[in-house]
């Protein structure tokens, strides 16, 4: 029967009280490590021992003959010490084989006892056990399988595991336990860990390529008077020392431009965003977005732009352009499609939006058991409407589009196409069935946007909780002028697409609800 839990833990709790009772610490806060695994894997050759043999010429006796001496002559390893987890342990009598690993590698440890002792050799055996961590000294060497391999002189305890690792054959079945401890997910699945650091290189990729355009990163407030720059829910939270309600931002987009106001004329931010909305394959309330701010670019430099970006993280963080999602090729290098939003809802609805009604979109939604809450406005169901019929279609949205001539009522920050004042100069990008960043002129005409915010006030004052508030001090601001300026903002959502996973499991710990 296997060991259970209990009687594993408490095994370990007396390894480590002997420890203590030897003197020894079990979790010392130095240690003596001269090389990463991977920097030893690298450098074998030139510090492994090797062993070679040579013939030396017995005089009188026949070239190439048995009279003649063979010698050994080695070459002596350096000596280095390694850390690392112990990830598995092979005893087989007088010699100790583990494998550890440092986070940058795995390799071979071996303990023989006419090297470190007889008495060392016990010692490790009823000290040490899967899952501590340790110290080992001595000589890189090649057995004879051909496992490079670190000849143990020496070791020490760094840190005891009180609580046994799973096996990785095992792994974790349970999807909320594996999101929930997420460490051990990591520990045992390389994959995971992997995803991990393409997530680092995807955003280290968007800074790159920003910081090369000139951009300047800033840092804006999380804690907001009036969140703003979004439709979305915000959570709040009190400021003891200020005796007032704040608010969580819902975006970067205000705090930004007011830096086109102080003068910087390229300006973004990767930071985290909250929004008290439901969860769901490609949402979460708390997760880093990105969004920059470009003065004097217009509409057609953001798009050209933004292509430009994401080829760039995309080809940076997977090293190529053509990604698999749900069984299709998405090739984010060919060229992106324009759509128009008029056209499109036209033609899979049959409403004409220069024409249609509140009224004639709340009994078509209605009539589509599309759900919308009475307080809806007329920018709110439009908005349903397209995500719920028109955006996830696979002959719009599976390849790469740019979705632009949107309606006014939908974006109260965007600058009116100077031709069609029924349409904002908004883009969003459509790729995997989703949208996967927004971009637009920013409108810069204080008097226009005041109206704008007007609009949307009436909509909170209706219960429309999603609806903007009136931002007086970005108001105050815009008024002392703000140059035409481009705007875009995407998520970490993309990064889940793009490797065709939900949010939450490209998320390392993801809001999750309370365990049982």
């Amino acid at each position: 029967m296997a060991e259970r839990l209990e009687d594993m833990m408490a095994s370990r709790r007396k390894r480590l009280q002997s420890l203590i009772d030897h003197k020894i610490d079990p979790y010392p806060s130095t240690t003596e490590q001269t090389h990463t695994i991977a920097e030893a894997l690298k450098d074998f050759d030139a510090l492994v021992e090797v062993a070679t043999a040579s013939t030396t010429p017995t005089p009188g006796a026949p070239t190439g003959g048995a009279a003649n001496a063979t010698t050994t002559n080695s070459k002596p390893g350096t000596p280095i010490t390694l850390v690392g987890r112990i990830r598995s342990l092979r005893d087989m009598g007088k010699v100790v084989f583990c494998h550890i690993d440092d986070g940058t590698g795995r390799i071979q440890i071996l303990l023989k006892s006419d090297e470190v002792g007889q008495d060392q050799l016990k010692f490790f055996l009823s000290h040490f056990d899967g899952g501590d961590f340790i110290e080992a000294s001595g000589v890189l060497f090649t057995t004879r399988t051909g496992e490079k391999t670190l000849r143990a002189k020496t070791f020490r305890m760094l840190a005891k595991a009180l609580r046994p690792i799973p096996a990785e054959h095992y792994k974790i079945a349970n999807e909320d336990t594996r999101l929930r401890k997420r460490y051990l997910d990591i520990l045992l699945n390389p994959e995971i860990k992997d995803l991990f650091v393409k997530k680092a290189a995807f955003w280290n990729a968007t800074r790159e390529f920003l910081n090369k355009q000139g951009f300047l990163e800033m840092q804006m407030p999380i804690l907001e008077s009036i969140p703003g720059g979004a439709e979305a829910e915000p959570f709040i939270t009190h400021h003891k020392a200020l005796d007032r309600d704040l608010y969580l931002r819902i975006s970067l987009e205000l705090p930004l431009k007011k830096m086109l106001v102080a003068g910087y004329p390229k300006v973004y931010e990767i930071g985290r965003i909250f929004r008290n909305e439901g969860i769901d394959r490609e949402h979460l309330q708390d997760y880093t977005a990105m969004e920059w701010y470009w003065a004097y670019a217009d509409f057609n430099e953001l798009m050209k732009f933004t292509q430009k970006l994401y080829r760039h993280i995309i080809k940076k963080t997977f090293g190529t352009l053509q990604l698999k999602y749900q069984g299709e090729t998405i090739d984010w290098g060919a060229p992106w499609p324009k759509l128009d939003y008029f056209k499109l809802f036209k033609k899979y609805t049959g409403l004409n939006l220069n024409k249609a009604s509140e009224d004639d979109l709340k009994k078509y939604a209605a009539a589509q058991s599309i759900k919308f809450e009475p307080s809806a406005g007329k920018g709110r169901i439009i908005d349903l409407i397209f995500k719920k019929k028109i955006r996830g279609l696979p002959e719009i949205s599976m390849q790469p589009h740019f979705l632009i001539n949107q309606p006014i009522e939908i974006e109260p920050l965007a600058k009116k196409d100077p031709k069609n004042p029924r349409v904002v100069q908004r883009m969003q990008i459509l790729a995997c069935g989703s949208e996967m960043g927004k971009g637009f002129a920013e409108l810069n005409d204080p008097i226009d946007q005041m109206q704008r915010f007007e609009a949307q006030m009436k909509l909170r004052q209706q219960g429309d909780t999603e609806a903007q508030m009136l931002d007086k001090d970005f108001m105050e601001a815009m008024e002392y002028g703000m140059p035409p300026a481009a705007g875009f903002g995407m998520s970490e959502r993309n990064f889940a697409i793009f490797n065709d996973k939900s949010v939450r499991e490209t998320v390392v710990f993801p809001p999750m609800k309370d365990a049982e």
